[in-house]
């Protein structure tokens, strides 16, 4: 009798440090995918969030922004989340500008769907001129004056005083003198509904695992995630992993998940994003 062949699944993600991070441990065989063929799809998020709105991967991360567009076809993992704590995605520019400069200019911002773009929109009070700029080219845009203000996620945060650039505003900053110290919650990840429970908390338990793995064995998981840190060298490498993988990470908790309801209320209340009347999360149990 000939074995059954594993159920594929395809796993979206950022190449990034951090994503890199939380994935060694399924990319390296090192946790237990309970029958299931991962398959990890590389790509940026933005692109995740337009495959998302189609439902076409079964599980991804996804920007929190995005979510509330995509909550009748995916549930939110209980862990994977990218929090800024008390730091996020940053504006930045050559010169010193105030809101008033940047309503009323032009500013390249990594995609739409974004986080990062929401939480700009609700530190001005309402949308701004931009262009949509792949999020890895930002900084030389606004370098080359294409643009006169950059909003920059990722890596960017530690390197943009590379390029002559300085600090506007640190949105993660903000947000928590908004929220008496709440995180900024940028991504998560999110599983199909149409899986069914069973395989949706069989697969969120299979991604906490790999989680954990990382942090629990920190070197040989930045090694593997230093192959994607674009120009970062090993302690760059180290910081920006973990500031955005850590003990929210692995679990939302109650701070994480009050953080994304009051990211996504706000939002709501501003017009910016559709309301979800309850979030859940699939706890992997």
């Amino acid at each position: 009798m000939s074995e059954q062949t594993p159920q594929r699944i395809r796993v979206g993600h950022s190449p990034d440090p951090d994503d890199a991070f939380m994935f060694y441990g399924i990319q390296a065989g090192k946790v237990d995918c309970a029958g299931f063929e991962l398959e990890q799809i590389l790509e940026d998020i933005e692109s995740l969030n337009r495959r998302a709105l189609k439902g076409e991967l079964e599980v991804s991360a996804v920007s929190i922004h995005a979510y509330p567009h995509l909550a009748d076809k995916y549930a939110l993992m209980s862990c994977g989340a990218s929090m800024g704590d008390g730091y996020g995605p940053m504006i930045v520019a050559k010169q010193q500008m105030s809101p008033a400069d940047l309503r009323a200019s032009k500013v390249a911002i990594p995609g739409k769907l974004t986080s990062a773009y929401l939480a700009m929109k609700l530190y001005l009070g309402g949308d701004f001129p931009h262009v949509v700029t792949p999020f890895d080219e930002i900084l030389e845009t606004v370098e080359r004056g294409d643009a006169d203000a950059g909003l920059i996620i990722h890596e960017g945060q530690l390197t943009y005083e590379r390029h002559g650039l300085q600090l506007v505003k640190d949105l993660g900053i903000w947000w928590g003198e908004e929220t008496e110290g709440l995180p900024l919650p940028l991504g998560g990840n999110v599983v199909r509904r149409d899986l069914g429970e069973e395989t949706m908390n069989t697969l969120t338990r299979v991604l906490a695992d790999s989680i954990a793995y990382g942090l629990d064995h920190r070197e040989e998981a930045l090694e593997y995630a230093l192959g994607f840190g674009r120009g970062l060298d090993g302690g760059l490498a180290d910081k920006f992993v973990g500031m955005y993988v850590n003990d929210l990470t692995r679990d939302y908790g109650q701070r994480g998940k009050d953080a994304i309801t009051r990211f996504l209320n706000r939002g709501t209340s501003a017009g910016f994003v559709p309301g979800i009347e309850k979030l859940e999360f699939v706890d992997g149990k």
